[in-house]
């Protein structure tokens, strides 16, 4: 038994480490604040961004939380690029816009709030289609998580580009 025991822990063992060396991370916890922005912003806004990768690749789950936002919450998605660039928007996680697709919650506020959900290939849109990611290319948006080329934004009534960002790394 306590061969089998092992035997099974080393397969385990093996498995996580070739998805980890393939860079095939699954879980991503990310701060959030003005001082990541572009350009910087110092505001008193921040804030937490927890994603969750679903073992197939077909839905990414996720939990937003903000607070202290100087302006009151307009919207918030998932953009293509690296730390210190813009980037098309992939997913949106609420909007208070309507411009989210159908089913995009609202963002709670006006200036703090938590949402949280589900996202899968009918919620990835087109707008970073001029970098690679087209509009329901889930496995593309796994990919930039995963080679720290996306971020997070919550964009503000005083701060339309973005008041708070959290690079995912």
């Amino acid at each position: 038994m306590r061969k089998r025991i092992l035997i099974v822990a080393f397969a385990v063992a093996l498995v996580a480490g070739t998805a980890l060396a393939h860079g095939e991370r699954n879980a991503f916890r990310v701060q959030i604040d003005g001082y990541q922005e572009i350009p910087t912003l110092s505001t008193t806004g921040h804030g937490l961004l927890a994603l969750h990768i679903a073992p197939d690749g077909s839905s990414i789950g996720y939990a937003l939380r903000y607070d202290d936002l100087v302006g009151n919450v307009l919207q918030a998605h998932i953009h293509l690029g690296r730390t210190a660039f813009n980037g098309g928007i992939m997913v949106f996680l609420c909007s208070n816009l309507g411009n989210g697709p159908a089913g995009t919650p609202l963002c709670p506020g006006p200036n703090s709030g938590q949402v949280s959900g589900t996202v899968d290939a009918a919620d990835v849109i087109a707008g970073a289609a001029a970098q690679g990611v087209a509009a329901g290319e889930l496995d593309e948006v796994i990919a930039s998580l995963r080679h720290r080329a996306a971020y997070v934004n919550v964009h503000s009534s005083l701060y339309p580009g973005g008041e708070i960002r959290g690079n995912i790394h």
